[in-house]
């Protein structure tokens, strides 16, 4: 691509955002880590209470975008074919034989909602693991491509456990990002409640087509970053396992840390934060930020941490404080 061509397809992350600010109100950091989480080309988590705007964010997105969007309300009788599709039995009308057709699920879809994901059984929730991770499906010994690109955005709901299954770490693992939605401010919810209860609805322009998303997430990948800043990463990858971190904070409260892939994470998705900023280098406040939803769901505190009601956040904000910085900062 040009210089031209690449600040034309730049200027229009900026687009995307006013459109889908037309129905959403407010909650720019979870806009922002969902759209970085598209960027870098992986799944995000959504976590909040009901009534904070999970699914219609999700919708709003799949209607500034040229891709196609499919919904899976997960239930607890939900089976795994009802996702990845199943076999049916068909015949040739001209020879009168026999032969299974397979039938595509809804998991066929360039942008799938994944509602509510914890009131399924593992069992359906495992359904989903290779498609994450390798962008297929199989089924009855043959392998089927889904289209890229592949988004994959999953809801659930923090307040309830009854009826609910916790996703097992493994497939938190496939996550990108685990991003939590917060009440809104007084301001925006008085902004909600004027837009969602008048006669007048917002129209939501498709902005970026599924090649162009494709061409961005390959520029993701071209941001630089340093290898000081690189050194930083693994550091702080390394200093959340408390066998080997010196970090007394996490040596006391957490159980697991976290493996290389959140290191992998780390990188891509503060790649993807500068390009949503309209830079082509990676900084230290990039790698920070994206440590918190990063790390929040790789990250295992023990019972003590439990007792005292400390989160993962709290641990990485220690983490942040105890891990060396890169000399390049320090000048």
């Amino acid at each position: 691509m040009t210089p031209q061509e690449v600040t034309q397809l730049l200027s229009k992350l900026p687009t995307l955002r006013q459109e889908i600010g037309k129905i959403i109100v407010g909650q720019q950091e979870v806009l922002d880590e969902v759209l970085i989480t598209l960027l870098a080309g992986g799944h995000g988590l959504l976590e909040g209470v009901p009534g904070l705007a999970k699914t219609l964010l999700v919708r709003t997105l799949a209607s500034a975008v040229d891709l196609p969007f499919r919904r899976i309300q997960f239930t607890p009788d939900l089976m795994p074919t009802d996702i990845l599709g199943t076999e049916v039995l068909e015949e040739d009308h001209t020879t009168g034989k026999r032969f299974f057709q397979f039938n595509e699920g809804p998991i066929f879809a360039s942008i799938v909602l994944a509602d509510e994901i914890n009131r399924t059984p593992p069992k359906t929730q495992a359904a989903l693991l290779e498609a994450m991770q390798e962008f297929e499906v199989t089924y009855a010994g043959k392998t089927y491509p889904l289209p890229r690109p592949f988004f994959l955005l999953a809801t659930q709901n923090p307040i309830e456990q009854s009826g609910t299954y916790p996703l097992p770490e493994a497939q938190l693992d496939r996550f990108l990002l685990y991003i939590k939605i917060k009440y809104p401010t007084e301001l925006e919810e008085i902004s909600v409640l004027k837009s969602t209860t008048g006669g007048q609805r917002e129209k939501v322009q498709s902005v970026l087509s599924g090649q162009e998303i494709l061409t961005l997430q390959s520029l993701v990948r071209e941001v630089s970053i340093s290898d000081e800043l690189v050194a930083y990463v693994a550091r702080v990858v390394r200093a959340t396992r408390p066998a080997e971190s010196p970090v007394p904070f996490v040596q006391e409260f957490v159980r697991w840390g976290a493996g290389p892939r959140a290191g992998q994470a780390l990188i891509l998705t503060a790649k993807a934060r500068a390009l949503l900023q309209g830079r082509f280098a990676v900084t230290l406040p990039d790698l920070q930020t994206m440590a918190y939803p990063v790390l929040r769901h790789r990250v295992l505190v023990n019972f003590s941490a439990e007792a005292d009601n400390i989160s993962t956040d709290r641990v990485v904000e220690e983490l942040l404080k105890g891990v060396e910085l890169p000399r390049e900062v320090l000048r």
